[in-house]
């Protein structure tokens, strides 16, 4: 991959990766309810599903995944259901205190579950590799490149996410402020589930 291709794979990622979405939310709300170091496991999660999907567009599995669309309008479906379940079980606890004592494994896990079931990971990964890979190089050598590359911003985009959150939860909000802040970010997954539900079903017709 030549410098200015990579260049323009770097600012491309850089976008894919801070533009807000269901991740975003996540990193936040787990910084504001965990703090930091244990909210770092959500990206984890994030990156373990980033590496996937990088080793899966690669080997050209979500072109796949893309062109059956029965199956990508049902992946779909069940997204935006995990979305909208998401976000009514935040709205409904937003009233509870903060606890802190969730598993890493859970954090972890419903990190990981997030960002697999976001539409815009399958669009973005299919972007990357149909646009930025140069079909008269081998793909071991650019995957050298693409892989440190994307994880690094990646890691640096919700990394950056959760220290938004962390400082927000050690932020002198009052209890009110606080309730409505978790419903906001509760909110947001509701509607990026609605979104995501209704341009499915828009499509399908």
């Amino acid at each position: 991959m030549s410098f200015h291709a990579w260049t323009i794979f770097a600012v491309f990622w850089l976008v894919f990766v801070t533009s807000p979405g269901p991740n975003a939310v996540n990193c936040v709300t787990n910084g504001m309810t965990y703090g930091f170091r244990r909210a770092f496991w959500g990206v984890v999660g994030i990156l373990t599903q980033a590496s996937l999907f990088l080793c899966l567009s690669a080997l050209g599995v979500t072109a796949l995944i893309a062109a059956s669309p029965q199956a990508f309008f049902w992946a779909k479906l069940v997204g935006a259901a995990f979305l909208i379940w998401t976000g009514i079980r935040g709205w409904i606890n937003a009233r509870r205190p903060l606890v802190a004592e969730s598993h890493a494994g859970s954090i972890y896990g419903r990190a990981f579950a997030i960002a697999t079931i976001n539409p815009k990971s399958v669009a973005g990964y299919l972007a990357a590799f149909s646009t930025f890979v140069q079909a008269d190089v081998p793909i071991g050598q650019q995957m050298w490149v693409i892989v440190p590359t994307a994880l690094t911003l990646t890691t640096l985009s919700y990394s950056g996410y959760t220290a938004l959150g962390a400082g927000l939860g050690r932020a002198a909000l009052g209890a009110i402020a606080q309730v409505w802040l978790r419903r906001v970010l509760a909110a947001s997954f509701v509607v990026y589930g609605v979104l995501l539900g209704g341009w499915s079903a828009g499509r399908a017709v």
